[in-house]
């Protein structure tokens, strides 16, 4: 196994040394990228899991009553939560308390994933501009030896293609992931919206 991680360690060396320069920006932006991409996911699934219905979300904000963390831990837990840290004694501004917590979660829920999508569409222009260094590396070698060196040539040509792969192996599941999260939030924002609904209507007609 030891044996095996080293030599792909090696191999892995060697393919980004081959890049050239170009590669350290687009390891940054890869590393950077899926790093919120994790933080997202997880985030995502917290507020996925453990959820309550909007009727119980009801009755916690009626007695006034924080979600026990360990039993309820979704969206709308955290609905309920931010209500209740934020409300005041004037149940008169309760309506408006409630719709600025829908309205807050709701834009928290689309952190990050505007930058994500930009890291996605970066890397592929990263490994373009990794392509025309390495083109011109090729062109030089060409005009210092003519055709005479050939693995100076391949150089600059392998630089080219990898630069190009690397950044659409980084654009490609990136792109993917983002639009894999936008339906995650979305999905979020309605049931976030429709439990505000739900609770409007109970704080409107002064059901307590």
């Amino acid at each position: 196994m030891i044996g095996w991680i080293e030599a792909n360690a090696v191999r892995l060396e060697s393919y980004l040394r081959t890049g050239g320069v170009v590669m350290i920006p687009l390891g940054i932006v890869c590393l950077l990228m899926w790093m919120l991409i994790v933080d997202r996911v997880f985030f995502f699934r917290r507020l996925l899991r453990k959820n309550m219905s909007s009727q119980t979300a009801w009755e916690h904000i009626r007695e006034n009553r924080r979600p026990d963390p360990e039993r309820y831990r979704g969206a709308i837990a955290l609905l309920v939560v931010e209500f209740l840290r934020r409300r005041g004694d004037d149940h008169s501004l309760d309506g408006n308390i409630l719709d600025e917590t829908v309205q807050n979660i709701n834009r928290h829920l689309v952190d990050y994933l505007a930058v994500i999508g930009v890291l996605a569409a970066i890397a592929p222009l990263l490994g373009l501009l990794g392509t025309v260094t390495g083109m011109m590396t090729t062109f030089d070698v060409l005009a210092v030896f003519g055709t005479g060196n050939a693995k100076a040539m391949a150089n600059g040509i392998s630089e080219a293609l990898i630069t190009t792969q690397t950044g659409l192996l980084i654009a490609i599941p990136g792109l993917y992931m983002k639009g894999f999260l936008d339906r995650r939030a979305r999905n979020l924002q309605q049931h976030i919206t429709a439990a505000g609904y739900h609770l409007r209507r109970h704080l409107r007609f002064g059901d307590r």
